[in-house]
């Protein structure tokens, strides 16, 4: 998977996905940004919803189960000290439909413990490699 990013002046960010989507990014003026975007962590608290939204769906749909509303409400905690890193994140779940309880909340589990590989990122182990105008560091920073 690959993305590019562009510089758009202050600290807005705009990208293609590898899909084709655009989306962009900006910090708040106190930060010397715009407003002008989500943050990048808000972002990230999206791609955890989308990720294990997808995931309960697709579960319940083989469950063969009838969903007709579902919406989530996610929250994040971050560290006081930087990198500010996210050290809890919630997910109220609001889910109707024929959905008896036991489904789903395995439906849940297999989604947080198996398949999101957006929020099982946040724990993992990631060597990052960077270049700088076409030169790559063979040493992960």
């Amino acid at each position: 998977m690959q993305a590019t990013v562009i510089w758009n002046q202050k600290m807005g960010f705009s990208g293609e996905t590898e899909s084709g989507h655009h989306l962009a990014m900006d910090a708040a003026p106190e930060n010397g940004g715009d407003n002008q975007a989500p943050r990048p962590t808000e972002l990230l608290l999206h791609a955890v919803a989308g990720c294990t939204g997808i995931d309960i769906v697709s579960i319940l749909e083989k469950m063969r189960l009838t969903l007709t509303s579902f919406e989530m409400d996610i929250e994040g905690e971050r560290a006081d000290d930087h990198p500010r890193r996210f050290t809890t994140i919630s997910i109220h779940y609001r889910l109707e439909g024929d959905l008896p309880d036991d489904k789903v909340r395995r439906a849940i589990a297999l989604s947080k413990d198996k398949y999101c590989s957006v929020s099982q990122s946040l724990n993992a182990e990631i060597e990052v490699y960077y270049s700088i105008n076409g030169v790559r560091n063979e040493e992960p920073i």
